[in-house]
């Protein structure tokens, strides 16, 4: 664990926000916005949110508290976001501040202590936290994107139908130790 769980942890949250890019991509900046009912989560908010926590949670992530005084997380449910670029602009500022807080982390920080809200987590604890929370609502928007898109939608993963070729790919390769992102 000592030399793989900081890059496997960077190469998945790597993944996920290749999922949100690719989310994007194939949306309109109204498509981003849509929400389905009143009081429901456009993408657009989704976004915001994500953003909120990444730059509450990673900036000093070991010397202060995740929370921040300065974060307005209710604020984060209300889009603000005037077009696409700043809604792309936030949500690339917030992922540089997540992977600037984990990219010089080194394994004998893993054990030490930070804070979220008063509870003491410990690096490994926080990482996860984060990755979870993040995992959970990018896989909300790219269901909205899917909802959006209907048809039009190009799949992300292994599209249906497509799972006997997909795997005949993979095992035409020799066993080997790679993580999964690799080959994205």
């Amino acid at each position: 664990m000592e030399h793989s769980y900081l890059p496997s942890v960077i190469k998945q949250f790597e993944y996920y926000k290749s999922l949100g890019d690719k989310t994007f991509a194939q949306l309109t900046f109204e498509e981003l916005q849509k929400e389905f009912k009143d009081n429901s989560n456009s993408i657009a908010i989704i976004v915001k949110h994500i953003v909120g926590n990444m730059l509450s949670r990673w900036t000093n992530f070991l010397t202060e508290d995740g929370e921040k005084d300065w974060r307005q997380r209710d604020d984060e449910f209300i889009d603000t976001f005037q077009n696409r670029k700043d809604l792309i602009t936030a949500w690339d500022n917030g992922w540089a501040c997540l992977f600037n807080a984990i990219t010089p982390l080194q394994s004998k920080d893993l054990e030490r202590l930070v804070y979220i809200r008063n509870q003491g987590h410990t690096v490994t604890e926080a990482i996860n936290r984060q990755l979870a929370h993040y995992s959970y609502h990018i896989g909300q928007l790219v269901f909205l994107g899917k909802l959006i898109k209907l048809d039009g939608w190009q799949s992300l993963s292994i599209p249906k139908g497509k799972s006997v070729s997909y795997n005949k790919e993979k095992f035409n390769h020799e066993k080997g130790r790679r993580h999964f992102t690799d080959d994205l």
